[in-house]
């Protein structure tokens, strides 16, 4: 998608040529701050070191501090099951009279590296090669903590009267699932209220032009279990009358899409409303999808990745081919991934998907549904203030168009910020682009969008502080 528009001339007040000057005059230094932050290996998972998250807060703390923010604090709350939850830092600068107060998000824990081998340069080493800065967190979500941390810096520095409320809310286990979220906002409200909240945690459309995630799907989890034996046995003298649990598991597994590629779990939601579509040659390069492999489903490849539904097998419990012995496996569990399209409820989804599971012929084996995990989907206020305001600070950053895009992925606790703040404006932005590679090996961050987007997030802040929402 080309979009060639005319900036808008009119800046609000906004002294544009200054805030550019500013973050360019400094950006060498956001992005050593950034590889610093890179070089932190904060996973909030269990089987990692959580001294690493420790060190990840105090430093995201650090950088709190030197941008300005009255006070700083690292927190932390328990889940529903009683376990504290990871660090999280919260920073407040108070909004001056009848000025309106903006929560900026966004996470310091990362995705574990996975294999190093898979890796082209190390992963938590910033590694500059040619314009894009590689490392775990690179992208998600430290760049984000970085344009927050860095176009604060700027209005402060540029806008002699900006009296805007500022607070950091940089939370600590994003990838683990958020657990103690919900629990954090309710213990801390009064200290991350907002007019706008702004989550830097998702993507742009494509290097070189800026988006707003308009829509987010929602996401659900469930182990199966399929069990056809008592024990294991002798594939020779029993295989024949007797089907193993793979065997059967690869029957229902292969019951969740139809001939077309296309989820055919009955109940699940599916729409087609995406306004832009993405060219298959382009698409296909992002995804790494082998030239041989047709892609799955009908209809616009936007609408299949933001408006329809999605079921992975994410995980198998087998013995491994190197371990494989000639017996006939009695049990296999297995970890099912939806993503679910706006507009359906996780327990909805959750409850089709155990109907199907156990509406399929299985010759009598034991099937054991377990749901682990749900979250909601999202849908944008197109109307709001602040996605006119931010609409402007992206085109007068980038000079084109920002495109309003969802996303296939998941942020449930979007939600809760919903539930919490019903009065407040949520903006989802990013730095990410389709060749980021978020999650994978080779993780990285474009660099030149990386500075348009701390200038962005700068001239949002100084066009609210000179005409407000």
């Amino acid at each position: 998608m080309t979009i060639n528009s005319p900036v808008d001339s009119s800046n609000h007040g906004v002294d544009v040529t200054a805030l550019k000057s500013h973050v360019e005059k400094n950006f060498e230094k956001i992005l050593e701050e950034l590889s610093s932050l890179v070089a932190i290996p904060g996973v909030a998972w269990e089987s990692f070191d959580p001294a690493n998250l420790e060190q990840s807060a105090e430093a995201v703390a650090a950088l709190a501090r030197d941008a300005g923010m009255d006070s700083v604090e690292i927190l932390r709350e328990a889940d529903d099951n009683g376990v504290m939850g990871a660090p999280a830092v919260v920073a407040r600068r108070k909004a001056a009279p009848g000025k309106p107060t903006i929560l900026l998000y966004a996470h310091h824990d990362v995705q574990p590296p996975g294999n190093e081998e898979d890796w082209n340069t190390p992963a938590f080493e910033a590694t500059r090669v040619g314009e894009r800065l590689y490392g775990r967190g690179a992208a998600d979500d430290k760049a984000g903590i970085m344009v927050h941390i860095a176009s604060l810096r700027a209005v402060l520095e540029s806008v002699a009267d900006f009296g805007v409320g500022v607070s950091y809310f940089f939370e600590g286990e994003e990838e683990a699932g958020s657990p103690s979220f919900r629990n954090f906002l309710e213990a801390h409200q009064e200290k991350l209220a907002a007019d706008v909240i702004i989550v830097a945690d998702s993507s742009n459309w494509a290097v070189g032009t800026p988006a707003l995630t308009s829509s987010l799907r929602g996401m659900a989890a469930a182990e199966i279990t399929v069990r056809s034996l008592g024990h294991a046995v002798h594939s020779g003298m029993f295989g024949g009358p007797v089907l193993d649990a793979p065997i059967l598991a690869a029957k229902l597994i292969a019951s969740f899409h139809d001939e077309n590629g296309s989820v055919a779990v009955p109940g699940l939601v599916a729409n087609d409303s995406a306004e832009v579509d993405f060219d298959e040659a382009e698409f296909r390069r992002d995804s790494s999808v082998l030239d041989s492999v047709q892609l799955a489903g009908t209809g616009k490849i936007t609408d299949r990745l933001w408006n329809k539904p999605a079921l992975s097998v994410i995980g198998m419990d087998m013995p491994s081919v190197d371990r494989s012995s000639n017996t006939l496996i009695p049990q296999m569990r297995f970890k099912v991934s939806m993503r679910l399209a706006p507009g359906q409820e996780p327990q909805q989804a959750l409850a089709a998907l155990e109907a199907h599971v156990k509406s399929v012929d299985l010759r009598g084996a034991e099937v054991q549904f377990v749901a682990t995990e749900g979250g909601n989907a999202y849908q944008a206020d197109l109307e709001a203030s602040a996605d006119d305001t931010a609409r402007w600070a992206l085109e007068q950053s980038w000079g084109v168009e920002p495109v309003s895009m969802g996303l296939g992925g998941s942020i449930p606790f979007i939600a809760d910020l919903l539930d919490v703040f019903p009065q407040a404006q949520i903006l989802v932005t990013g730095v990410e682009d389709p060749d980021s590679r978020a999650h994978s090996a080779n993780e990285s961050l474009h660099i030149g969008d990386f500075q348009k987007a701390i200038v962005a997030e700068a001239l949002l802040l100084a066009r609210i502080n000179s005409t407000g929402l």
